[in-house]
């Protein structure tokens, strides 16, 4: 576990530099460096603490290779999403080791989010539009398109899976299994695709009325509105008269004004209303397509128990896939995470291939 911490921070000094790296703004790839050098320090003190020769696990890990190479294909802002859900993982390690070795706990290690925005508060040569522009790309990665890539393909391949097996336990692997699967496909898709459109169409219905309603307040009550500009400044620490010198000057442009009680007050980020609600439907059903195709394309070409053996290897191997892939975010080993979503799906489709069977037989019978 302890060479585990201080490979985590070492993955993580790598990845920022790489950012750092294929960043072409200046100053926002001033920030990764200085986070990059962060984590490696955090490295260091884990390896003197412990009497660990740092030098022997300098290296990146496949994990953070596979993560820069990602990044290479898709573009470096997956690699930000990723690296930012690893943070928990990250401040979870440092807040174990501090407590172990009694030292204090300052409040940082449990958001990184907020060192990031520390380094460009205090680094003058950042232009505030580079603070925005670091802002913005980090909320645009934040759902993270690779997890949810990873999690959709899960759920059609372990869904379809089961329910494939369980036709073929009651038909012996005869007709209706390959029906049923790409029955199973479409309306597993479909009524995810639906869901994810609720989901996303709602959540921007809500924000848009709440927005509008702050809109109507600013208009109605502005002296109210910059009362509550000022104490929201006043709770960032500072002094009361320059909060409401500030509050004053901010409400001489409505807009900008809007948008920072927006952001402040509702805790409303603009950029997430400019999703496309269908586009979010497609990807949803493009991605559980993928996972739920596997075990039914043995019987596009076979059937019985060949087609079943097929089935269950193949499921086999994207589960394994699927399990090495869901380390990129937790961390954790690749075998053991492989062969556990291994273990779970073989269960899940085992029960329902039995259910399946009994059915058959009482039917026969």
């Amino acid at each position: 576990m302890k060479n585990n911490n201080i490979q985590t921070e070492i993955d993580a000094s790598y990845l920022y530099q790489k950012l750092a790296e294929h960043e072409t703004d200046e100053g926002i790839a001033n920030v990764f460096i200085q986070m990059s050098d962060i984590e490696k320090g955090h490295a260091e003190a884990f390896a003197k603490k412990e009497n660990i020769a740092l030098e022997k696990l300098m290296r990146p890990s496949w994990r953070a290779k596979t993560i820069n190479l990602i990044g290479k294909i898709f573009g470096y802002d997956y690699v930000l999403g990723v690296l930012m859900a690893t943070e928990k993982t990250i401040s979870s390690a440092i807040i174990t080791t501090k407590q172990k070795n009694n030292r204090e706990i300052t409040g940082t290690e449990t958001n990184h989010v907020k060192i990031l925005q520390s380094i460009l508060e205090k680094q003058t040569t950042i232009a505030g539009k580079h603070v925005s522009k670091f802002e913005s790309r980090h909320r645009s990665v934040g759902g993270n398109a690779i997890r949810a890539a990873v999690l959709g393909g899960n759920d059609g391949l372990v869904s379809n899976f089961s329910l494939v097996m369980g036709i073929a336990g009651a038909t012996a692997g005869q007709q209706g299994v390959l029906l049923a699967g790409l029955a199973g496909l479409l309306a597993g898709g479909l009524s995810m695709s639906l869901g994810e459109w609720i989901s996303v169409k709602s959540s921007q219905e809500l924000y848009e009325n709440q927005m509008q309603l702050e809109m109507e307040e600013l208009e109605t009550n502005p002296d109210g509105e910059m009362k509550e500009l000022a104490l929201i400044y006043m709770a960032k620490g500072i002094p009361e008269e320059q909060a409401k010198q500030m509050a004053a000057d901010i409400m001489k442009d409505k807009d900008r004004a809007h948008e920072l009680l927006v952001k402040e007050e509702l805790g409303i980020n603009a950029e997430e209303l400019k999703g496309s609600a269908a586009q979010a439907a497609v990807y949803s059903f493009i991605l559980f397509s993928v996972g739920a195709i596997i075990p039914v394309f043995p019987f596009l070409f076979t059937k019985g128990l060949t087609a079943i053996i097929i089935s269950v290897s193949a499921s086999a191997v994207g589960l394994f896939l699927i399990g090495a892939a869901i380390t990129l975010f937790t961390g954790r080993n690749v075998w053991f995470s492989g062969f556990r979503q291994v273990f779970f799906g073989l269960a899940a489709a085992a029960i329902t291939f039995g259910i399946g069977k009994l059915i058959g037989v009482s039917i026969a019978g």
